[in-house]
């Protein structure tokens, strides 16, 4: 089964997606002109006014911190490590170029979302792909298949990836036994998420911004210790992107390949961009300027900060180390330790396993939040269906902390494979709507005005959208 998983991921990312993400990338990044690097300042504007919510939606602040919950996790630390491993070098280039051109379809997702949005039963928003797709497409088929995949990919698969690296750091650290430790993040899951959206962006608004600024710390120090080696380092990471380092062995096309696809499926597994998820949290926001567009701005941002920051710093530290050896079997989270222990001492395996437990519990319980989402959209009055559902999210959190990592790495790209197919289907067929909302977005804002939106001055999509939302 192993061996038939393995492959069939390979055909998804080796023939299909591969194409698929940066062909979507690039169509926004140039019908959008370029927004997210014309605009790369003013997404950070929209960040200082952030923190405001209402009774019926967290702040972008809060949607900011969710979302970056879920993408820094297992992705920045072991899932860095594996694409070196496996890839060189020279993924960590392509992770670069999958998160520049994904900024673009981050901004897509997480407009739509927004403005197509609910209420649900407490009057919270709601929001998403699933959402999307049943009132701007007409296509509730279509929101179920996202639903389904989104289910199985964040609630079940990827939370049971996020337990396997805690207890794999854990076990390296502290020789702590795996039962323990994935009993302990069961209990701790089970707080969390039971106590809702808003305890999740809580949750994620005190620990995501502390956590993150540690770890970049860390890496800081690391790089201030070898800053002869830096230059060394971009020209190893470029000439492995592209080849040169091959050229001499006649295996170009295999360096070049096996470089991009660990880059791509790493990168978009650690930023999410194209997949949907990051949406669900986008959608649950009151923003700030009251336009849909500005989420959007909130979760380009969010991409950044998640691979050309985080996922740099994870590289930085493995690539200066010295402890990259392929075929060595040291890889995934161990190969992050070893390579910050060598830089530090002992005390750089607890540091690591301590970031990893924070960076992949945030991850657990704000992707169960996506999760709960999609739940609500396939049927609306659940309460007995979400008790059944966090028990078995809990459930695959005690599976991922005892299981074999590869078998889950491979379960966890062809769930989101085939979210992404979905979900970028989607965009595409809506991509009109994008373009609307944001060039009426920009040119209230180069007016001088704050961008605020008026659903009546598009009668085609005034009609789509919720009656109880954007009044």
């Amino acid at each position: 089964m192993s061996d038939l998983f393995t492959a069939f991921s390979n055909l998804l990312w080796g023939h299909v997606l591969v194409y698929l993400l940066i062909g979507v990338g690039l169509y926004f990044t140039f019908t959008l002109k370029f927004i997210q690097f014309r605009h790369f300042s003013h997404m950070f504007s929209v960040m200082k006014n952030s923190r405001k919510g209402s009774d019926h939606g967290i702040s972008s602040f809060q949607a900011f911190c969710t979302s970056l919950a879920a993408r820094v996790g297992t992705g920045n630390m072991a899932g860095v490590a594996v694409a070196l491993y496996l890839g060189g070098a020279g993924a960590i280039f392509w992770m670069w170029c999958i998160a520049l051109i994904g900024m673009a379809t981050s901004f897509a997702e997480s407009t739509l979302a927004q403005v197509y949005k609910t209420k649900d039963e407490q009057g919270n928003f709601r929001g998403g792909p699933a959402y999307y797709m049943e009132r701007g497409l007409g296509k509730r088929w279509m929101g179920i298949l996202f639903s389904l995949c989104l289910i199985i990919a964040f609630g079940l698969v990827f939370n049971a990836v996020q337990a396997n690296s805690i207890v794999a750091a854990f076990e390296v650290a502290f020789n702590f036994d795996r039962l323990y430790v994935g009993i302990a993040l069961v209990v701790g899951s089970a707080v969390i998420i039971f106590g809702g959206i808003k305890t999740i962006a809580r949750f994620a608004e005190m620990v995501v911004p502390a956590m993150a600024i540690c770890y970049l710390a860390i890496a800081l120090v690391v790089v201030a210790f070898n800053i002869e080696q830096i230059p060394s380092i971009f020209i190893q990471i470029l000439q492995s992107a592209f080849g040169i380092e091959q050229a001499g062995a006649g295996a170009i096309g295999y360096g070049v390949a096996q470089a991009m696809i660990q880059g791509i499926k790493r990168g978009l597994f650690s930023n999410e961009a194209g997949m949907g998820s990051a949406a669900n949290a986008a959608a649950s926001a009151t923003p700030y300027p009251p336009h849909p567009a500005s989420q959007g701005y909130v979760q380009m941002l969010g991409v950044f900060v998640d691979t050309i920051v985080i996922c740099t710093a994870t590289a930085s530290i493995i690539l200066l180390s010295g402890q990259l050896e392929p075929g060595s079997g040291v890889t995934g989270i161990a190969l992050t330790q070893a390579a910050l222990v060598s830089q530090v001492g002992d005390w750089g395996a607890a540091f690591i396993a301590i970031a990893i437990f924070f960076f992949a519990f945030t991850s657990i319980v704000a992707n169960y939040s996506y999760a709960e989402t999609n739940l609500l959209f396939l049927e609306h009055n659940t309460a007995k269906g979400l008790l059944i559902f966090r028990v078995c999210v809990l459930g695959m959190v005690l599976f991922g902390a005892l299981g074999e990592l590869g078998l889950i790495w491979t379960l966890a790209d062809i769930s989101m494979g085939m979210m992404a197919i979905v979900n970028v289907v989607a965009l595409l067929l809506l991509s009109k709507v994008v373009f609307w909302l944001a060039k009426d977005y920009q040119t209230q804002l180069k007016n001088g005005s704050v961008p605020t939106f008026n659903r009546h001055a598009n009668t085609k999509l005034d009609q789509q959208i919720d009656k109880d939302v954007w009044n």
